[in-house]
């Protein structure tokens, strides 16, 4: 039974990550001002093109199905790897930036983030290399491949959550999640407030943040937190729109 599930387990993981054949970039970056521009610590949000990327973004309702750890090169290659992901079938990898040449991306960076803390970051990412995907996680998304699967906007988020618990295997998202926690920077964390009334009488509110358990998170957290700047390349290159050149109309 072990070894059938194995199979079936592979099996629609492969088909997951299947390309989608009509799948065309809203936008994309030119790859030397992405790599001008990423500084480690960041972290890359991608809109994605296969079959699973249409599962998260509607269960997250959000243009971005997936999110990748900016580690920095790791080699002396031409093209060396630099980012940290979780891919369905090789697990916690690192990847070059030329994979995502041709796809929507974004940046999303931590600010004010220390040199020490940016350092522990990429250790942590590292440290998690070779690790299994959730496939359980995987399966649950074939679910909502269906037009319109059946699933109330309030529980959405916590489909995404449905992976196995196991903490050997990890899923791309909740991954970085877990990286900013141990050093802990704020995501998106619950905030409740609390008042310290004095004798005399006058109270004072506080807000106070939980850690959100790092299953929850999606890739379109990095994008909405309010603790991460959007980064975009091609401004920071130096965008001058006189510069264009437009197609002369008749």
């Amino acid at each position: 039974m072990n070894l059938f599930l194995e199979k079936t387990s592979f099996w629609l993981a492969r088909y997951l990550q299947k390309e989608l054949p009509d799948y065309k970039p809203s936008s994309t970056t030119d790859i030397a001002n992405l790599k001008a521009c990423l500084r480690p610590g960041d972290i890359l949000l991608v809109e994605g093109n296969l079959r699973v990327s249409v599962a998260i973004k509607y269960l997250t309702q959000s243009t971005w199905s997936h999110a990748a750890f900016y580690a920095g090169p790791l080699d002396n290659a031409d093209d060396p790897p630099c980012l940290i992901e979780a891919d369905v079938i090789e697990g916690v990898r690192a990847v070059p930036l030329s994979k995502y040449a041709r796809q929507h991306t974004r940046i999303c960076r931590p600010v004010n983030l220390s040199d020490e803390d940016g350092e522990k970051l990429v250790s942590f990412m590292t440290g998690k290399l070779g690790m299994h995907y959730d496939i359980k996680n995987a399966i649950d998304l074939l679910r909502y491949l269906l037009p319109q699967p059946p699933v109330p906007v309030r529980w959405r988020r916590r489909m995404l959550a449905l992976g196995s618990g196991d903490p050997t295997r990890a899923i791309c998202s909740t991954l970085i999640a877990q990286a900013f926690q141990s050093i802990r920077y704020p995501i998106l964390p619950e905030i409740k407030i609390k008042e310290d009334c004095k004798d005399g009488g006058d109270c004072a509110q506080a807000e106070i943040m939980h850690i959100r358990h790092h299953s929850l998170f999606t890739p379109r957290d990095f994008d909405i937190s309010p603790y991460f700047q959007v980064v975009k390349p091609t401004l920071e290159a130096g965008f001058d729109y006189k510069n264009i050149e437009w197609e002369r109309t008749p």
